[in-house]
């Protein structure tokens, strides 16, 4: 599981910088890559990454600020150029099925997969065997979400030997058994299935949040999460215009992380104003209250691995 930063700015595409979108790599989970935000020029910043837009099979967006939205037309309508015959599905606030629709419509664009638009509000929006994924409004001058994507914890490694030595042959059973389905032999023995396996491997969280002031909502989503990644349009000592604007500071993503007892977070949404030379100064801010923290880049990959339920 990886984090790879498309747009990283706030409001406008400046030089250092694009506008929100983030690809969250599933390609060993499911084999497919989940968006989050299409800000303006997402499809050009993909154009110089191994990123297949014909693997991407959800896109989820926060809110519908043009800086977050923009690029969204042009990377459906060109998809269908580059292989994507696969289904896609948008979540988003209400007004996101109208603006694809529409822009999709004027513009005489055909798609030639399936598109699915579901308008999400509070609670689980997406939940299948392997994922989970909950939405939250948060506080910004429109309808703004954050999303929380949990990983399920995973059975652990398959005591093929201990199997062995309980008279167990390769077969359909040790599939069960990795299943974590208890099984009956042909003796009458009842095997366990957690007595031949390993420790379990312990999902990850991921959450990943909208434009928004500091709020409790932040916090609940962020909780006990792997990675947490912020906005922090502001630097310390800007809270009072962070708050006129519905935007976050430095200081205030770090508190949300240190509050919700994330494990590192990652400041993203920069304002233009701050140059590259300041990016190490918005770091320092944060760790102050918060020392695990990091900022994104465009282009920037972060690894979260794997934990063993033995070493959480």
């Amino acid at each position: 599981m990886d984090v790879f930063f498309l747009g990283t700015g706030a409001g406008i595409p400046a030089k250092l910088r694009n506008v929100s979108s983030m690809a969250l790599k599933l390609l060993e989970e499911r084999g497919s890559i989940w968006l989050f935000d299409c800000g303006e020029a997402t499809q050009h910043q993909i154009l110089h990454t191994s990123i297949k837009p014909r693997r991407i099979e959800k896109i989820f967006i926060t809110h519908l600020h043009g800086d977050h939205i923009y690029g969204l037309p042009g990377l459906l309508s060109s998809r269908s150029f580059q292989g994507g015959d696969t289904e896609i599905t948008l979540y988003g606030p209400k007004g996101l099925k109208e603006y694809v629709e529409v822009s999709l419509s004027v513009s005489g664009t055909y798609l030639k997969y399936p598109l699915k638009v579901v308008e999400i509000a509070d609670g689980v929006i997406f939940e299948d065997p392997d994922f989970k994924v909950e939405a939250r409004l948060l506080q910004h001058g429109i309808p703004s979400y954050g999303y929380r994507i949990t990983e399920k914890d995973r059975p652990g490694s398959l005591l093929a030997d201990k199997l062995t030595e309980a008279g167990v042959k390769p077969g359909p059973l040790y599939k069960r058994i990795k299943n974590g389905e208890n099984i009956e032999l042909e003796d009458g023995r009842i095997l366990d299935a957690r007595d031949f396996l390993g420790p379990a491997q312990k999902g990850r969280i991921i959450t990943v949040l909208g434009d928004t002031r500091i709020c409790d909502a932040a916090v609940e989503l962020a909780a006990d999460a792997d990675l947490l990644i912020h906005e922090a349009t502001f630097s310390q000592g800007e809270e009072k215009l962070a708050y006129d604007y519905f935007h976050s500071t430095t200081i205030q993503a770090a508190q949300v992380a240190q509050k919700a007892n994330a494990q590192r977070l990652c400041l993203n949404h920069i304002s233009s104003r701050y140059e590259r030379s300041d990016w190490d100064m918005l770091v320092k801010e944060s760790q102050i209250i918060f020392p695990n923290t990091d900022i994104a880049e465009d282009f920037k990959e972060i690894h979260i691995p794997l934990v063993k339920g033995d070493e959480d």
